[in-house]
């Protein structure tokens, strides 16, 4: 295999939110892209391979800052009734779509440890580069606590490896072993529950969860490693104690004002929207076994969404892009783009799922735009998104999959 790719006449997407190169070259040594050009005759080297891109766009990677790879069903303690064995292949299964509908990296929010982002890393599995968060940290009765309201049996427990169980915590003490524990694990940042949650079964969104000491736990633990705490959160007492404790990432937060906007650009820190699992459980859930509890509450956060990302957008607040997706819904990962783009047009929407995350991530030395020195990771897409978002949400339309220089999918017209 040649170490040198070049991609030539393609339409070029780069993820920093200028406006599109035409017949655009990009070439690649090894695992980094070495050079971009537009509109200018290359004579690639004689031992390159060679792929022509004409007809189609060519973008950074996206990237998804809220998936679940290990929530296969929408019961959300239904994992820990599966063999295990089977379990498992639902899991692959489910990160190689995600690698094949053009996502490279992903964040995940909860459900899976360091095991599964070392298989994909090993070269054991097709998938996106996995950033795990290993299990999410909720107080008893909280959003990660999915045992029903009348049931006394304990905590669905861990499987170290395969499926991260929520673990519950009830002071700061709790809290701080159990995001060692995930550290640990090989979490690469910590995830918290600030707020109840629309697919538990007895909290309310709106109600606030852990206090600030609980929270400040986890980021100190975070930051003394080097990383950063990411919460769960929707009204704006709850995302403000999130802000008060040094949590850098919101997600949701479906119902903040803007005074609360306002506070989360002051602490620098970012807004994942979560716009597609509102959108797709409400359409799709019943019919999944969604019970009308939550359908009610994902029903009453999806009427607030939009106009959420509205007044994050119109403060001037950090927006990410997660799509928080759940069993059988999974490979639907980029309707999230689709959503956001009407509200902030494509460009916004792109942006959001490459150079965006990549900040969060804090990778934007390695991945999220198409420039030299910056990984290779790339995809090629027919159709052009910026005249028809909706055209990613196809994984066919994506023909090509590059992961640090690597071919990982490729399909021939």
């Amino acid at each position: 295999m040649a170490d040198t790719t070049v991609l030539l006449h393609s339409t070029l997407i780069d993820g920093t939110g200028r406006d599109p190169q035409n017949d655009a070259t990009v070439v690649v040594d090894g695992e980094r892209i070495v050079a971009v050009a537009a509109g200018a005759s290359f004579e690639p080297p004689r031992d390159a391979e060679v792929i022509d891109c004409s007809g189609l766009c060519l973008m950074p990677g996206l990237t998804d800052a809220h998936t679940h790879l290990g929530i296969v069903g929408t019961d959300m303690s239904g994992a820990a009734r599966e063999p295990a064995g089977i379990l498992a292949l639902r899991i692959a299964k489910v990160i190689e779509e995600t690698l094949d509908a053009g996502f490279t990296t992903v964040r995940d929010a909860g459900g899976i440890d360091g095991g599964w982002a070392h298989a994909v890393s090993s070269g054991l599995l097709r998938g996106p580069r996995i950033l795990p968060s290993g299990s999410m940290i909720s107080q008893t009765g909280g959003h990660g606590d999915w045992r029903p309201r009348f049931s006394d049996d304990p905590p669905r427990q861990t499987v170290p490896g395969l499926f991260a169980f929520p673990e519950l915590c009830d002071s700061p003490h709790a809290v701080r072993r159990a995001a060692r524990e995930q550290l640990r694990r090989g979490a690469t940042q910590i995830k918290v529950m600030a707020s109840g949650g629309a697919m538990s079964p007895t909290d309310e969104l709106m109600h606030s969860q852990f206090t600030v000491d609980e929270l400040r736990a986890a980021v100190e633990t975070a930051e003394a490693t080097g990383t950063y705490v990411l919460s769960h959160a929707y009204a704006p007492p709850a995302i403000r104690n999130a802000l008060d404790a040094g949590v850098t990432s919101i997600e949701h937060g479906n119902f903040i004002d803007e005074e609360t906007a306002a506070a989360i650009r002051s602490h620098d820190a970012w807004l994942v929207p979560t716009l597609a699992t509102y959108d797709l459980i409400d359409r799709f859930g019943e019919a999944g076994g969604v019970p009308e509890t939550n359908l009610r509450k994902i029903r009453q956060a999806k009427e607030r969404g939009n106009e959420a990302v509205r007044i994050a957008a119109d403060a001037g607040v950090q927006i990410g892009s997660g799509s928080d997706l759940l069993g059988p819904m999974q490979p639907l990962k980029t309707t999230e783009l689709t959503l956001k783009a009407a509200i902030l047009g494509p460009m916004a929407a792109i942006t959001s799922a490459t150079q965006h995350n990549a900040r969060l991530f804090r990778m934007e030395d390695r991945i999220g735009t198409v420039e030299a020195g910056k990984w290779a990771d790339l995809i090629a897409v027919r159709g052009n998104p910026l005249d028809d978002i909706t055209v990613l949400e196809s994984a066919e339309n994506v023909r090509l999959v590059l992961k640090q220089g690597q071919v990982l999918k490729r399909l021939d017209d």
